[in-house]
């Protein structure tokens, strides 16, 4: 009797020992880009919270280069134990593995854990622009296919894909300019040299009536021009892509992907909104089957307008 007891505790200490020593583990978040940009900012802002939340160490391991291509490899390589997981935009999983071969199974290698927030870009044109809202615009547009220009961060960034996505959906043709950065098409679009751009950065010059925004291009307006319409208050079934997510790498377990989506919740929702507003951004929740869905979805539209735009990584 002395022994079967004995052996009964062993058997459950060592079912009970694992979990108990997970929560002295330190997670491991990988960001395939440098410190200091978006993808850093929220991370470490979910870092921070949700280290609180479950009372264990939460880093922040940084892996740039190639496109996120080295982090992303780098995340899907992680111990599949609940140590490692991996934020990560849009782009990662539903616009680089159509332009290129990656060494990453953007569906296979990764479980969505939780989408944390969205981007929230504007269609902005220059000041002297022949028309003052969303439907003048487009009726310009369709008077002048050719004519006008809209500039991005480069080839085949997010940037590019809405104006080609917009091009697709409303029967525009307008002539994209690609820049190096954001930044970098500012001063063009200031003095007219392009017509017009998808993107926040040019919020401040909106603001300061250097230049006119005519549509949010998702499901929200922007939190600095809340008189600005999202492109289904002007009557355009659209809402571009441009969340932020975290995942975990294949095989983690799943009762640990639904207490950490529960978790993540909450974090989410005790963002602080003033920070998220200044990178432009709006919190986003969706649980891990929620976002495997949209995961779906997005990359069904955004394969699409790789290919009929014929757009290229380079």
């Amino acid at each position: 009797m002395i022994r079967r007891t004995a052996l009964s505790l062993i058997v459950a200490l060592s079912f009970a020992l694992p979990a108990v020593a997970q929560q002295d583990k330190t997670i491991r978040i990988i960001v395939p880009y440098p410190a200091g940009g978006n993808a850093d900012n929220i991370a470490r802002l979910f870092a921070e919270s949700l280290s609180r939340k479950l009372a264990q160490p939460v880093i922040i391991d940084n892996k740039p280069g190639a496109g996120a291509v080295i982090g992303a490899q780098a995340a899907a390589r992680g111990a599949a134990d609940g140590t490692s997981l991996f934020i990560a935009p849009t782009a990662v999983f539903v616009v680089t593995p159509h332009l290129k071969q990656v060494p990453y199974d953007a569906h296979n290698d990764f479980i969505p854990v939780a989408r944390l927030t969205t981007w929230i870009p504007v269609m902005v044109t220059r000041k002297d622009f022949p028309a003052n809202n969303f439907t003048e615009l487009v009726a310009e547009l369709k008077k002048n296919p050719d004519k006008y220009t809209f500039a991005s961060a480069g080839p085949a960034t997010m940037t590019h894909l809405m104006g080609e996505l917009l091009n697709l959906k409303l029967g525009t043709k307008t002539v994209h300019v690609p820049y190096k950065g954001s930044a970098e098409f500012i001063p063009d679009l200031l003095s007219g040299r392009v017509d017009m751009v998808y993107d926040s950065v040019v919020v401040p010059q909106v603001k300061g009536g250097q230049l006119k925004a005519v549509a949010s291009m998702v499901g929200i307006r922007h939190p600095d021009l809340p008189s600005v319409p999202t492109l289904k208050e002007v009557g355009v079934d659209l809402d571009v892509p441009n969340w932020y997510g975290l995942f975990a790498p294949k095989g983690t377990p799943k009762d640990f992907v639904d207490k950490l989506g529960a978790a993540s919740k909450e974090v989410v929702d005790g963002l602080d909104k003033d920070k998220l507003n200044k990178m432009s951004m709006s919190a986003a929740f969706q649980g891990p089957s929620a976002f495997k869905a949209q995961i779906a979805v997005d990359d069904a539209l955004l394969r699409d307008v790789i290919k009929k735009a014929n757009i290229r990584a380079d």
